[in-house]
């Protein structure tokens, strides 16, 4: 299992929501960067609990997944 795939694994056992600045960590950005996406509407889905933004685990997975490119499946 790869190190991502162990992270996101870990994150569905104990809650499946991160906030902004675990999901930039997780996918590798910038908190501005993933911010300006939100706001344009190109980053992943997220959902307001409250004041605070969250992410799910699957949506941030999928967003990541559909903009996979090259290797063997190119």
């Amino acid at each position: 299992m790869t190190d991502t795939a162990s992270r996101a694994q870990a994150a569905r056992k104990t809650c499946p929501f991160l906030n902004a600045k675990q999901t930039a960590f997780h996918l590798g950005l910038a908190c501005s960067t993933l911010k300006r996406m939100r706001q344009t509407g190109t980053g992943p889905k997220c959902r307001m609990h409250g004041r605070m933004c969250r992410y799910h685990i699957d949506d941030i997975e999928a967003w990541s997944a559909a903009r996979a490119r090259g290797g063997e499946d190119a």
